[in-house]
């Protein structure tokens, strides 16, 4: 219990010590970089969708035959579903944009910035959720290292992105311990959303299938919709396209080192 509990914090420990980059940083930080983060950030969560989700998703539905695809596709169109209904639910503002996202409201900038990262941050939650509960099931044939796996990579580009949260919010007028800790406050969603995904499958394992595709659904949403578009603004976008590729072959290694 204590390594799925260690697992589960992982991910908000990467997101914490990229916040408290703020109290050591400039003021702005450099658009090329700031591309450089999404792009990492957009490879591995894209990675950790086929590696540690569908693929897993098409191993247990096997037994379909030709048909072994079905709960993979109606998962990841549920999942794509769901966090499109919350994009259009939920007030936000995402990173180098004027214009707000979702219903009207007269939260401020930097509120609406927070809801944005909290929104990405549900999916990974999810995924980390969904792989402990089938590692937990033990009917999965989901291993603590491909768990472990999907927490590592998620930690390991939340730490950059909790830098990207920070900084805007810093540079927006908050003081830095309120930057670090609202950073720190969007990460703790992951944690939030794993609970509640193990809690859940722990009664839904026959349907494991749809939901490790569900959660990929849902990543995939944020990195089509949010990070690639962040990542290609702009001139020089090639550094995008290249931390992209680095992120997605770093969490390829990890999820087959330690699966």
């Amino acid at each position: 219990m204590f390594e799925i509990i260690i697992g589960i914090l992982i991910p908000f420990i990467g997101t914490s010590l990229g916040s408290f980059c703020v109290f050591f940083m400039k003021k702005e930080m450099n658009k090329r970089v700031q591309r450089a983060l999404t792009g990492f950030a957009a490879g591995v969560m894209t990675a950790a969708s086929v590696w540690s989700l569908i693929i897993p998703s098409l191993e247990q539905s096997a037994g379909l035959g030709k048909f072994s695809f079905v709960p993979a596709m109606i998962g990841f169109w549920l999942g794509i579903l769901f966090l499109l209904i919350l994009d259009k639910s939920i007030p936000h503002l995402h990173m180098n944009t004027e214009t707000a996202e979702g219903p009207k409201s007269k939260f401020s900038r930097t509120t609406m910035l927070l809801l944005a990262v909290t929104l990405h941050n549900i999916p990974e939650g999810m995924a980390v959720g969904v792989l402990y509960a089938g590692y937990l099931s033990g009917s999965a044939n989901i291993t603590a290292g491909v768990a472990l796996a999907l927490s590592l990579g998620i930690a390991i580009q939340n730490f950059p992105e909790g830098a990207i949260i920070s900084m805007p919010l810093y540079a927006e007028g908050r003081n830095k311990m309120r930057s670090f800790f609202d950073g720190v406050l969007s990460g703790a969603v992951e944690p939030v959303a794993a609970v509640i995904t193990i809690l859940l499958a722990a009664f839904l394992i026959p349907a494991m299938p749809y939901l490790l595709s569900f959660a990929a659904g849902a990543m995939i949403y944020v990195v089509v919709e949010e990070l690639i578009p962040e990542m290609s603004s702009g001139e020089h976008s090639n550094i995008g396209v290249l931390m992209f590729s680095l992120g997605f072959t770093l969490m390829m290694m990890l999820d087959v080192a330690l699966g």
